[in-house]
């Protein structure tokens, strides 16, 4: 995140400085300027996640391992141990607050409605990304169950 705000800025400082026709109708010092804070944004959003899981580790909380592609294999041997071995870190509440997410993405009806421009899939953008960020950290906590269960290091 970082690195992707730091190449936003250092492309909206190229603009402001390079370039001088307008970019689809907007001056380039607004295109410029939109590009430098969306990178200022990005690269803040990623100190703080970095110093956040900094802080997780020092204060000895767990953090969840693997990658995605990791984690996904892990999301079926996650709900099988929830339900049958009695895996405590996924409460029902969550596979509850899951399904119900899974039905309104996929139902027809929305809060505010697709009609509506860009404003219209901002509704289902904070609920996918919310889903995935939950489905992820859960399956990242199980992974780092199941190493530290066989005796493996979690990281």
């Amino acid at each position: 995140m970082v690195v992707f705000g730091g190449l936003l800025a250092v492309l909206g400082l190229a603009t402001l400085v390079f370039r001088d026709a307008e970019i689809v109708g907007i001056p380039p010092a607004g295109v410029g300027v939109a590009l430098l804070v969306l990178g200022a944004v990005a690269a803040g959003v990623g100190f703080l996640r970095r110093t956040r899981r900094k802080r997780k580790v020092a204060r000895g909380e767990p953090v969840p391992v693997g990658d995605v592609f990791e984690r996904a294999a892990a999301l079926p041997r996650l709900l099988r141990a929830a339900k049958s071995e009695g895996y405590a870190g996924l409460p029902g509440n969550r596979k509850v607050l899951w399904a119900l997410a899974l039905v309104y993405l996929i139902s027809p009806i929305d809060i505010l409605p697709e009609f509506l421009p860009i404003i219209g899939v901002t509704d289902d953008a904070g609920v996918a990304v919310w889903l995935l960020t939950s489905v992820s950290t859960a399956t990242g906590l199980y992974l780092r169950h199941e190493r530290e269960r066989r005796g493996l290091p979690p990281g």
